[in-house]
């Protein structure tokens, strides 16, 4: 198993009931394909450095933890086409 780093922007319009339910599945999504979360912090609410998708703002959420390659393909697959997540970055952890 390896280290990963996925950091997610989701739309900031959202109210914190689907914005809980959102983590919550997407966390599922790693603990359900045999991956470990060591970390989830949501940084909340931010100024983006650029205009996406119209909006000037995004609530971040990184996510620590290790899985085997395939995990992070999935969660990443299912980041993508879910229409409330506005960016995605996952990167393998040097720990």
């Amino acid at each position: 198993m390896r280290a990963y780093e996925t950091m997610y922007i989701l739309q900031p319009d959202l109210d914190e009931e689907t914005r809980k339910s959102l983590v919550e599945k997407f966390n599922k999504i790693i603990t359900d394909n045999g991956g470990e979360i060591e970390k989830v912090t949501e940084l909340g609410q931010r100024r983006l450095a650029y205009e996406i998708e119209g909006f000037k703002q995004g609530y971040y959420v990184q996510l620590n933890y290790k899985a085997e390659a395939t995990v992070p393909q999935e969660l990443e697959r299912v980041l993508r086409i879910s229409d409330e997540v506005i960016r995605i970055l996952t990167t393998v952890s040097a720990r």
